[in-house]
């Protein structure tokens, strides 16, 4: 019979997210109504992610938004400030999904149990590097990338392709090393494409350098077509132009060992 109850009250949830006409009208506040948040986390443990994603009730911080990001997220990566530019479950799970891949980085780095933050093995003479979960392809994304290690003498942020390789012998600028991936490198401020010197950036006199543990935003707009930084929430520039009509994906490499970067999906820029 407990079983039986759990059931229907799986199914009176699922009503109450899957509504969206005149009879869900009180959305999440019913839910509340009838069953508290223990019952409600109980109720959710027994379902998939993916059943938890389909349900909408609107508020990006109701009880169902919160079991998803609890079951997805690793405790580091909500107790501490990696994700602390994120207004709700929902942003917060969001950002997970387009965290650094599991399966398409260097052979010699890792995904910390965090699941946002890359750490490089100290090997000698190799230049690493990592892609994201997802791609993108159309519309305008935003997200965060930190330093927190030494930079060595190669420190790469950007974009690539699928086809970008991840890894290579040697000290050297993998992102924007050729056609597939574009990248500022923070050592010396170049822009990097094609295995060229785009110039450096940003183009003023005595720009300051990357300072470890500063925020950078990187903005893409697919529309335009272009890819600009920000820096401790101050505007840069567009850094390139005329990008392809490809997927592409946010992308980091490092040469320096045990350092580590961190990348933070934010959605869309808030200036659209």
């Amino acid at each position: 019979m407990a079983a039986l109850g759990l059931g229907a009250g799986a199914a009176l949830v699922g009503a109450g997210c899957r509504g969206g006409g005149a009879g869900d009208a009180s959305g999440s506040a019913g839910i509340r109504a009838w069953l508290p948040g223990r019952v409600l986390d109980l109720v959710f443990s027994y379902l998939e992610l993916l059943e938890l994603q389909s349900c909408t009730l609107g508020d990006e911080n109701n009880e169902v938004s919160r079991s998803l990001c609890a079951l997805s997220l690793a405790e580091e990566a909500l107790r501490t400030h990696i994700l602390c530019n994120l207004p709700s479950y929902k942003a917060k799970v969001r950002s997970f999904q387009h965290a650094f891949s599991t399966n398409d980085y260097s052979r010699n780095v890792c995904i910390k149990k965090n699941g946002f933050t890359l750490h490089q093995n100290p090997i000698a003479q190799n230049t690493d590097g990592a892609r994201t979960k997802i791609g993108f392809s159309e519309g305008h994304h935003a997200w965060e990338v930190w330093w927190e290690g030494l930079l060595g003498t190669v420190a790469v942020i950007g974009i690539a392709t699928k086809r970008a390789p991840m890894q290579c012998q040697g000290y050297v600028a993998l992102l924007g090393s050729d056609e597939q991936s574009w990248g500022w490198n923070l050592v010396d401020n170049n822009l990097l494409h094609n295995g060229d010197v785009n110039g450096s950036f940003p183009q003023c006199n005595n720009a300051r350098k990357y300072q470890i543990g500063e925020r950078i935003r990187v903005i893409l707009d697919m529309e335009d077509e272009t890819l600009a930084f920000e820096l401790e929430y101050e505007f840069l520039a567009v850094a390139f132009r005329e990008l392809p009509k490809a997927c592409l994906y946010p992308a980091v490499s490092a040469v320096n060992g045990n350092t580590e970067v961190t990348l933070v999906d934010l959605g869309k820029p808030l200036d659209g």
